[in-house]
């Protein structure tokens, strides 16, 4: 099968177009791919950044889209259905991928292969940071920063679901379109006066809970415009800095800083993927969530993918595709 290996960690440049053996099935879901989610822990990992650092080579990606060829016995799933999946093990930026049973889920009907592409990781990440980890209740108010990237249209889809005002903050206009088109209550410009219209928008109250898969300066910012009680998520560094707190801030005003790591998570309790995939379903058969495809690039293009994002051009989910489906 065709693969994009990760052979030097130097980055997008680092990926090699090869031709690998095909990975057996045993226990596992075996899957044809037809697309896979492109991700920022892809980019850590071509640099050798990530928590998780596999010998070289290896084939990167933990997020597909495509049709079972395989399944054990007693699977949820079958031959031939159109399933995404997520793997802890890496391997999705290859033709065909072999998942555990437990991350393998259907495609609802509507959705194409590129949109499923970018769900689970996204979406179940979404749901684990707004419900599990911030306790979000019908009636707050989330602000989302990177609204426009997978993980941020992700979350304001699944804030909207549980009845919260969703306020996006993005970086230009052109991403403020796609907030919007996610579902974004109202869209602000981070590069403008994004932390008094915060405040102007809640009467003076603040943001019940945020968002933050950017760190940096935004994270600092961000506990600014808590409200009492507020919750500031964790979610990653896609700025490149750590942030760092000083706690006497958290007891004066009474509000919790909460790190969020879905994947890691799930080594503690595998049960909980279930649960968040039924509820995502449930919103899905509202019309509620709905993935926003960002670029599309064919595998051998898949260097070009990891540029996208290493650059901050990307808005919405990117995707490799391996074939038509």
């Amino acid at each position: 099968m065709r693969a994009l290996q990760m052979q030097r960690l130097d980055g997008p440049d680092g990926l090699t177009l090869v031709e690998i053996p095909e990975p057996e099935a045993a226990e596992q879901v075996l899957i044809d791919v037809v697309a896979a989610g492109v991700s920022f822990p892809d980019l850590l990992l071509s640099r050798g950044l990530y928590q998780m650092k596999p010998p070289l080579p290896f084939v990167p990606g933990v997020e597909v889209a495509g049709t079972v060829r395989a399944a054990p016995a007693g699977c949820e799933v079958k031959p031939g259905d159109r399933v995404m999946a997520f793997s802890f093990g890496l391997g999705g930026f290859a033709e065909v991928a072999a998942i555990a049973p437990e991350m393998v889920f259907r495609i609802p009907e509507r959705w194409s292969f590129e949109a499923a592409a970018g769900v689970v990781m996204n979406y179940h990440t979404a749901h684990f940071a707004l419900h599990r980890r911030g306790r979000v209740k019908a009636g707050e108010t989330v602000v989302v920063h990177g609204a426009a990237g997978g993980v941020g249209t992700a979350c304001v889809q699944v804030a909207r679901g549980a009845g919260a005002r969703v306020i996006a903050v993005v970086s230009d206009e052109r991403k403020a379109e796609v907030a919007r088109k996610a579902g974004a209550h109202e869209v602000l410009l981070s590069t403008g006066a994004w932390m008094g219209q915060v405040k102007e928008k809640t009467d003076g109250l603040g943001a019940n809970v945020v968002v933050d898969p950017v760190g940096s300066d935004i994270f600092e910012r961000s506990l600014k415009v808590l409200a009492p009680e507020g919750r500031l998520l964790v979610v990653g560094f896609a700025g490149g800095k750590i942030p760092e707190v000083a706690v006497n801030r958290l007891l004066l005003r009474n509000i919790d800083v909460v790190g969020v790591a879905w994947g890691g998570f799930l080594m503690h309790e595998p049960s909980l993927t279930r649960t968040i995939a039924k509820e995502l379903e449930a919103l899905a058969e509202r019309g509620i969530l709905d993935p926003v495809v960002g670029s599309v690039f064919p595998l051998e293009a898949g260097a070009d993918a990891l540029r996208e994002l290493e650059t901050r051009r990307a808005t919405g989910k990117v995707v490799l595709r391996m074939r038509a489906g």
